[in-house]
């Protein structure tokens, strides 16, 4: 009975650190690494929404970093189980903290493609750019620069076609030719 119940760390499977490897910048022992401290901070081998709130709330205390982070986490739960297991985790770090900036772009239109359509509408850019205002705190942004301003200015960088929607090419190109966009869409 004591077997049913034991609490023995998941291994990290070949496959999983073949694939890590390939995909990743992350050699063998750092993959490693990362697969020992996500265990210990999740030991059941999923970081749940509610735990991925309680690290960024760290990171952001003046703010209200809820909404934000349920389109980080979104992004991040690529099989959409509502949960992160070590391989979606590693391949987000990866991009975020890694990744060409095309890589880091791909990512990012993810993010704020939130009905996950293909495109970025307006109205979608505004709730990421609202969570990022909410994140932040009053203090970090102006009255005068509103969700919904910035998100027309940047709309009206981007949209070479005037079609009202961002497809992925006219979000990379316009952040890669515009250095302030690409902080300000990717939080570098």
């Amino acid at each position: 009975m004591g077997k049913l119940f034991s609490k023995k760390k998941p291994k990290l499977t070949q496959d999983d650190l073949e694939f890590l490897k390939n995909n990743t910048n992350f050699n063998e022992v750092q993959i490693k690494e990362w697969h020992r401290g996500f265990y210990q901070d999740c030991p059941n081998g999923q970081l749940t929404r509610k735990k991925f709130l309680e690290v960024y709330k760290q990171f952001f205390p003046s703010g209200n970093a809820e909404t934000f982070c349920d389109h980080v986490f979104r992004t991040f739960d690529q099989d959409n189980s509502g949960s992160i297991d070590f391989r979606e985790f590693l391949l987000a770090i990866n991009v975020t903290s890694s990744g060409t900036p095309e890589q880091k772009l791909k990512w990012a239109f993810r993010m704020y493609d939130v009905d996950g359509n293909g495109t970025i509408e307006l109205s979608e850019m505004v709730k990421i750019i609202q969570a990022i205002y909410d994140m932040l705190g009053a203090e970090v942004t102006s009255q005068q620069d509103t969700p919904e301003a910035r998100a027309k200015m940047i709309f009206d960088r981007m949209d070479e076609n005037g079609d009202g929607k961002l497809e992925e090419d006219e979000f990379t190109k316009g952040c890669l030719a515009d250095e302030d966009l690409y902080k300000i869409l990717t939080a570098s």
